[in-house]
């Protein structure tokens, strides 16, 4: 009978995770939080798990987010994955942003990292987050309390939220790409199209997929179902495809990527500016 192989990271890097890794403080979170009541405030119970992200193990842990083990590990080992500093390469996402954002919606947002730098960057704006973990969400939610910030969590679908069309301003998304199959991050990016005003922004953070591509053993640290399409894919082609304009991607840091996108003014606001009769008032 086949045996499952372990990963590099399992073999090599797991111990050293462990090392580095403050497992009193996972342990703390561990008891911090009613589990089975912020569970069952924060799941939408009509909300059907897509197979992808129920049928996977993401960074090799068994049952993927969808367990308290991968809510209360997911920061102390992010930090370790996001070299040389998780804040600054999320920091990014905040200075890619070009307008002042008055309503924002940041896709799977697991515990919430990006979702409060967004509120903290843009105190005016009423911001959501949204993941398919309860897990996630609940440490996410405990975390924007902690900071006494007023964060909107949201359990539900990236590639099909329940907000009406022309929602927000800016949409995000960090690191969710290269843990999604290609024909679903497409559909995430129509989704981010169809929410956005015209004129509205959006950021995507993840891996480098140039260097992914050139790097094979960097696709094989982790257990990462998804990792390798996309990073022989293109998020920007994804972008246009989806009807953004301005497309463009900035590598930092050799393993992360940024790319953004505009969603450009429609037919129909051009003809609503025709209509405007172009008289104004004179002081």
């Amino acid at each position: 009978m086949a045996t499952r192989k372990d990963t590099i990271f399992e073999q090599y890097l797991a111990p050293i995770a462990r090392f580095l890794v403050d497992e009193n403080e996972m342990r703390r979170l561990h008891q911090s939080i009613d589990w089975q009541a912020e569970c069952d405030r924060l799941t939408d119970p009509n909300l059907v798990y897509p197979n992808y992200y129920k049928s996977q193990n993401f960074h090799g842990i068994k049952g993927g987010y969808l367990t308290i083990g991968a809510a209360t590990s997911y920061d102390p080992v992010t930090q370790l994955a996001l070299p040389p500093n998780e804040a600054w390469v999320r920091q990014r996402v905040i200075d890619a942003v070009q307008g002042q954002p008055l309503r924002i919606l940041d896709l799977g947002c697991g515990t919430g990292s990006t979702t409060l730098l967004l509120k903290q960057a843009f105190p005016n704006a009423e911001v959501f987050g949204l993941d398919l973990s309860p897990f996630m969400l609940a440490v996410a939610d405990r975390k924007a309390k902690q900071a006494n910030l007023n964060i909107h969590w949201i359990h539900g679908k990236a590639e099909q939220t329940k907000f009406s069309d022309h929602s927000f301003d800016l949409v995000t998304a960090s690191l969710l790409f290269h843990e999604t199959p290609t024909p679903i991050s497409k559909l995430i990016l129509q989704e981010c199209f169809r929410l956005l005003q015209s004129s509205g922004e959006v950021v995507i953070l993840d891996g480098s997929q140039k260097t992914l591509r050139q790097t094979e053993w960097l696709t094989q640290i982790f257990e990462e179902p998804y990792i390798r399409a996309y990073a022989h894919d293109s998020t920007e082609a994804w972008m246009g495809a989806a009807g953004f304009a301005a497309v463009h991607t900035e590598e930092f840091w050799w393993i992360h990527q940024i790319t953004y996108g505009i969603k450009a003014l429609s037919s129909t606001d051009f003809e609503d500016f025709d209509e405007f009769n172009g008289e104004f008032a004179v002081s």
